[in-house]
């Protein structure tokens, strides 16, 4: 090595001045050079404690794919990543090696978590009449679920966007997009009854739909913990969640044969791609459909 600290460096040497570097120059948290001491010493496991300018991007890349084939975590393996990319770019400016190797490498994307979908059985449990729960929440869980509302939407919702007598619903969706979806005659049903008792009791002045028992307009944390409480009161699922119910609403009339299209408008999705994302079927309704659909699937007599 040269005067100006230029030259031949090995991995294990280089890993050790630069989280120095980060402790001392950098300041960075006990936490974060023990993570990344642990992330240098993994991928010196990977390749050898070979010269850095010996270290090429395939060599780095293989670590990564490795590691989340083994089952690391789209955020560990970002780390990782971001360990052994703060090494090279510390080892360039030191002279160790020609170039960052890591550059143009990305994490992997977290994988995206399909929502969960209420059995109908299940939905039934929630919208069954009830003398414990009020009008307000029964016609609040009939109109989520029935109209596959966010719970914003739900919440947002005013006197005017309701039309009973030609069962539709206004709805201002994300981006203030407007939409009309129809009601099904259960909501309508709870809905009138909710609508009476409102009449009665609110401030003519307020125009939310859902009030709360100040007379204000209900909150989205109070739509889940009522949903909680009914959970638990009717021995449905109690991780249940109002997205749940929309979610649930979509994949139920894609098993009942519903265009995806049609449910696109209904979800108030500007792509499609979201609401297959959303949508998902069993394995044996797959299979069932396949059969009846595809001539050479069928077993012949």
């Amino acid at each position: 090595m040269g005067s100006n600290g230029r030259g031949f460096m090995q991995l294990s040497q280089a890993a050790s001045a630069y989280l120095e570097q980060l402790a001392d120059v950098r300041l960075a948290s006990v936490h974060t050079i023990s993570s990344y001491g642990r992330d240098l010493k993994g991928f010196m496991g990977h390749v050898g404690d070979i010269a850095m300018d010996s270290i090429d991007m395939r060599q780095v890349r293989d670590w990564l794919a490795e590691g989340y084939a083994s089952g690391w975590s789209p955020a560990t393996s970002a780390r990782r990543l971001s360990a052994v990319r703060g090494l090279f770019r510390f080892a360039e400016d030191a002279g160790w090696c020609e170039t960052d190797v890591t550059t143009g490498l990305k994490p992997p994307k977290p994988r995206k978590r399909l929502p969960r979908a209420l059995p109908p059985e299940q939905t039934q449990m929630l919208l069954g009449e009830d003398a414990e729960t009020s009008e307000r929440d029964m016609a609040l869980l009939a109109v989520m679920y029935g109209c596959g509302l966010r719970v914003s939407e739900a919440v947002g919702l005013n006197i005017h966007d309701v039309d009973l007598g030609a069962g539709e619903l206004r709805v201002l969706g994300k981006g203030r997009k407007e939409r009309v979806v129809p009601i099904p005659a259960l909501a309508v049903a709870l809905l009138e009854a909710h609508w009476q008792l409102r009449l009665g009791h609110a401030d003519p002045s307020q125009h939310a739909l859902f009030l709360n028992r100040s007379g204000g307009r209900l909150s989205t944390r109070s739509v889940q913990r009522m949903l909680k409480k009914r959970a638990m009161q009717t021995g449905a699922d109690t991780s249940t969640t109002p997205h749940t119910l929309r979610h649930s609403f979509a994949t139920h009339l894609l098993a009942g044969g519903v265009d995806l299209r049609a449910i696109q408008e209904l979800l108030g999705h500007a792509s499609l791609s979201t609401t297959e994302r959303y949508t998902h079927l069993d394995i044996n309704r797959l299979t069932k459909v396949y059969d009846e659909a595809h001539p050479r699937a069928r077993r012949q007599s």
